[in-house]
């Protein structure tokens, strides 16, 4: 959209991102909602700074998207009966845990449509965030790697995360589990609303490429990872008490900078559930 009646939004970046103001996400109107989720659609991630709301307002905000996600493994905070919530918390005692680039959950077969994140405590500096466009890392690749990557299917899985002995996130109230959950998705994904493709492999869940030898998977997934890490993909944004990052999960990935790994840092996110990808 060209032009926004009910807020204010400026990209900060040129692959995806972009900040709004104008609007406060505990008391958003109805035309004020549309043009957020139409920014949320062209932009990929949206920033919002100084939003002091509850929990309730937060689950609120979320559910007008649709249903919410509880996470197979973290819940925090089911026993304040907010069991939607996952809380990443670090600091000195406990590292960063998503530090890799990567979409969430994609190891279920319906992995979610995007997720809000509020910033409950924020360091004096670092633990920034990063976003990178997979519409972007897709459109960067030459024809024929197109083609070639349309047919084929990637298995995600818990295998090097949840399910793997001394993966630790009692902190985060999470619950190990040797069972492993699996699905397939298609490496190159098509987005329900925009229609455009985009890559859908990370290197936190993305195990194999179906159908090929390991060497050959191993191969090309490594390159699609360096790939996706093309700075000219990405967008940062450095956090301060009540900012909000809402990002869409279904064309994006994201990592935690950690460079200031003594800070405190308090983060709390819903999950709004998507559906499965083509």
């Amino acid at each position: 959209m060209s032009s926004w009646k009910h807020i204010s939004v400026n990209p900060i970046a040129g692959a995806l991102g972009a900040e709004v103001s104008g609007v406060h996400l505990g008391d958003l109107g109805e035309d004020a909602f549309n043009e957020v989720r139409a920014a949320f659609v062209e932009h990929q991630v949206l920033f919002f700074r100084d939003q002091e709301i509850t929990r309730d307002q937060h689950k609120a905000f979320g559910r007008r998207f649709g249903t919410l996600q509880i996470h197979p493994f973290l819940q925090p905070l089911k026993d304040e009966g907010h069991p939607e919530f996952v809380v990443l918390q670090s600091d000195e005692k406990h590292p960063y845990l998503a530090e890799a680039w990567h979409s969430d959950v994609t190891f279920m077969d319906e992995p979610p449509l995007g997720s809000v994140l509020r910033c409950a405590v924020a360091p004096e500096f670092g633990g920034d965030t990063m976003w990178a466009s997979m519409y972007a890392a897709y459109e960067a690749l030459s024809d024929k790697m197109q083609r070639m990557l349309s047919d084929l299917v990637a298995i995600h899985d818990t295998a090097r995360t949840f399910s793997r002995t001394g993966y630790r996130t009692d902190h985060l109230g999470g619950t190990p589990s040797r069972e492993v959950l699996s699905a397939e998705h298609p490496v190159v994904r098509t987005h329900p609303e925009s229609g455009r493709k985009g890559l859908f492999v990370n290197t936190t869940f993305t195990a194999s490429i179906k159908g090929m030898k390991p060497l050959e998977s191993a191969a090309l997934l490594g390159f699609l990872y360096r790939h996706i890490e093309t700075p000219d993909f990405s967008c940062r944004f450095r956090w301060r008490p009540n900012s909000v990052a809402m990002w869409d999960n279904r064309c994006t990935q994201h990592r935690v900078v950690a460079d200031n790994r003594l800070a405190n840092r308090r983060m709390e996110r819903i999950t709004i559930n998507g559906d499965k990808p083509f």
